[in-house]
């Protein structure tokens, strides 16, 4: 882990007094927030060190459970593709939960036969998050409609199961539907599927593209189970030297999302993804370096 510097430390600390000031659980009947607010678990999207589980997956998955992450979420599976209960023995050795998975092969993979196969590999591996990171259709005038609907059938076969589907956000899921609406094809998504499909938020994403992420959970309440939590510099900063795309030096109005999804998300992960590493840092360090972040805050 690199060392964090004292303005970096005065930073964060800045921000975790700020979160402090904000209060704990909502009363849905009043709007009023109240009482202590939930413990989230500490994940990390693998994709953030895609290099260095490439290389060598094993010492990646021990080198994030060593940094202090709770758990992970897949994006790809490297030695263990055909092994998932090599993959489990490895996560429990370390400690690490294989919470959720970023599907390859996208949606399709919630459709007929794949399913089956799907749910087989996850369950296996103790996974029951089951995402599709993008898919063209979400936003597509003429097919997002159906895609929706391929989600609700596939949330009818995992619900009972105990596992769920669900869907992570890049920056067109937010474009109006059509010039006469004011919905997105976000909206439409949340609107027009079950509520056990889960809304993966990426807060990072949502920043960049000009949304406010914690208004985004408050308006689907009990939907974002899982959230990113992605540094991000939004285009307005780009030139600001003070920003930087690791956590509490970044642009995203943390300490909003943060309170967002105790009090209205039911999120049970937060999900570090690095996809920037600033200042000559390797993927590894920055990660490190945003989680630090987040825990000064929480």
């Amino acid at each position: 882990m690199s060392t964090i510097s004292r303005r970096q430390f005065v930073q964060g600390s800045i921000l975790a007094g700020a979160f402090a000031l904000l209060p704990g659980r909502v009363n849905a009947a009043s709007n009023k927030i109240t009482g202590q607010p939930k413990r989230l678990n500490i994940g990390v999207q693998l994709y953030s060190v895609r290099a260095d589980c490439k290389e060598n997956f094993d010492a990646a998955l021990t080198a994030v459970a060593g940094m202090g992450f709770t758990g992970v979420e897949f994006a790809g599976y490297y030695n263990y593709t055909d092994d998932p209960a090599g993959l489990r023995k490895k996560l429990n050795s370390l400690g690490l939960s294989g919470f959720s998975a970023h599907l390859q092969g996208g949606t399709a993979r919630l459709k007929g036969d794949e399913l089956k196969k799907t749910i087989d590999f996850h369950k296996t591996i103790g996974c029951n998050y089951l995402i599709v990171p993008s898919d063209g259709d979400f936003h597509n005038p003429e097919k997002y409609k159906a895609l929706a609907e391929t989600f609700n059938k596939a949330a009818e076969i995992l619900t009972p199961l105990g596992m769920a589907c669900g869907y992570h956000n890049h920056q067109p899921e937010f474009k109006k539907i059509d010039d006469k609406s004011n919905k997105t094809y976000w909206d439409f998504f949340a609107e027009n599927t079950l509520s056990d499909v889960i809304l993966e938020l990426d807060c990072g994403w949502a920043a960049y593209s000009g949304q406010n992420s914690a208004e985004l959970i408050k308006r689907y309440p009990g939907r974002t189970k899982l959230t990113h939590f992605k540094p991000t510099v939004i285009p307005k900063d780009k030139t600001n030297p003070s920003k930087k795309a690791i956590f509490g030096q970044d642009s995203v109005d943390w300490p909003a999302a943060l309170a967002a999804c105790r009090n209205y998300g039911s999120t049970e992960w937060l999900i570090i993804e690095q996809e920037v590493y600033p200042d000559g840092k390797t993927p590894m360090q920055a990660t490190a370096e945003s989680l630090h972040g987040l825990k000064l805050i929480l």
